[in-house]
């Protein structure tokens, strides 16, 4: 059975990537880069037929192969009602591809194409799986970072025992300077806000101490300048890497470096607990039995701490919304990061960014 469409009618057609949609539009437009993924196109598009089932009161533009972007629509089922439209891109970056070579020498790869229809205005927003050095870079030099930051910031949402939450950066800047982690702070609130639906998000400065003073010479001036933000940011001091999973913060602010071994190390050991406790149970056939028993509590465990409800990180503070899945994400995985990029394409969440960005700058130019 096809996909029904909501206000959508007509065959599902190709673009020219140079293709403008009209500026009075109102259904949001998704752009993403099919050829990316560990799993092959068919695993993106299944995820799309997951996500337009969820809603489809927006349009889906895939860029990449149009032959084998066509042949998984037909697999998937999804008819020509749909709300999918196509862009025929002739390159894949692939994942051990230098980023900056890649960009220069491949200019028709699929995710650069994707970028471009965000930056010319087609999309709202864009995903992809792909090579993670060459998506930031692309977007980095395509999009431009909004007026008044200075680097974009990396932000994923992680579980805890009580609810979600959101840290940044955990990639795209690993020398993070103190008016950068106010922007980070700033930024993450209104993403927290949007995904998260948490208006006044609670946001905590992960160091090695509570104390003042603890820490680098970057976490101690961002301390002082995050406290000087005032109502702007919902500060509420220093944690330390024990306090980021009891939930009494949000928005989880560390530089790149600490970010990205942090949320590493987490995937890992997640991993490794599984597989622990599997090697565990099956040690007798009594162990077997009270895993059995405990099904239950394995699988509600499993769903609270489940990577595929929210299956992408988002890079903000630039001119456009880009988010990075996992090269392995699987149609579930996809399905969800579909539905992150709705809900950060509504109107008016940049135009309070941008306020409170140029508030902070003038308050840090006034502390010099």
């Amino acid at each position: 059975m096809s996909i029904p469409p909501r206000g959508c009618t007509g065959a599902v057609r190709s673009l020219p990537w140079t293709n403008r949609l009209p500026m009075d539009r109102i259904s949001p437009v998704i752009a993403i880069d099919v050829m990316g993924s560990d799993l092959g196109p068919g695993e993106v598009i299944a995820g799309v037929k997951g996500a337009l089932e969820d809603r489809n009161d927006y349009r889906i533009i895939l860029v990449g192969d149009e032959g084998q972007i066509r042949e998984n629509l037909k697999i998937q089922n999804i008819g020509d009602d749909a709300p999918v439209e196509i862009v025929h891109a002739s390159e894949v970056i692939a994942m051990d591809e230098k980023p900056l070579q890649a960009l220069r020498s491949k200019k028709d790869a699929s995710v650069i194409r994707t970028i471009e229809l965000v930056r010319t205005g087609v999309a709202d927003a864009m995903l992809s799986c792909g090579n993670t050095g060459s998506l930031m870079a692309g977007s980095l030099l395509k999009l431009r970072p909004m007026a008044g930051v200075e680097r974009p910031t990396l932000a994923t949402v992680m579980p805890t025992m009580r609810h979600h939450i959101v840290m940044t950066d955990v990639g795209a800047n690993p020398n993070t300077t103190p008016l950068q982690m106010v922007h980070n702070a700033i930024l993450g609130s209104n993403y927290c806000a949007r995904v998260l639906g948490i208006n006044q998000p609670r946001v905590g400065l992960l160091t090695i101490g509570t104390e003042e003073g603890k820490g680098n010479e970057t976490s101690v001036e961002a301390n002082k300048l995050l406290k000087a933000m005032g109502e702007m940011i919902h500060y509420v001091g220093l944690i330390e890497g024990f306090q980021v999973f009891d939930s009494k913060v949000d928005l989880v602010l560390c530089d790149g470096f600490v970010g990205n071994i942090l949320l590493k190390t987490l995937e890992s050991l997640v991993i490794q607990l599984k597989d622990y406790i599997r090697d565990e149970y099956k040690a007798n056939p009594l162990r077997m039995l009270g895993a059995l028993l405990s099904r239950g509590v394995f699988d509600a465990l499993k769903q609270r701490l489940n990577p595929e409800k929210y299956g992408a990180a988002s890079l903000l503070g630039l001119n456009g919304m880009v988010l990075k899945a996992h090269g392995s994400s699987n149609h579930r995985a996809i399905r969800s990061a579909v539905g992150i990029a709705l809900s950060v394409t509504g109107k008016g969440a940049r135009e309070r960014c941008l306020e409170k960005i140029e508030r902070a700058n003038a308050i840090y130019q006034a502390s010099l």
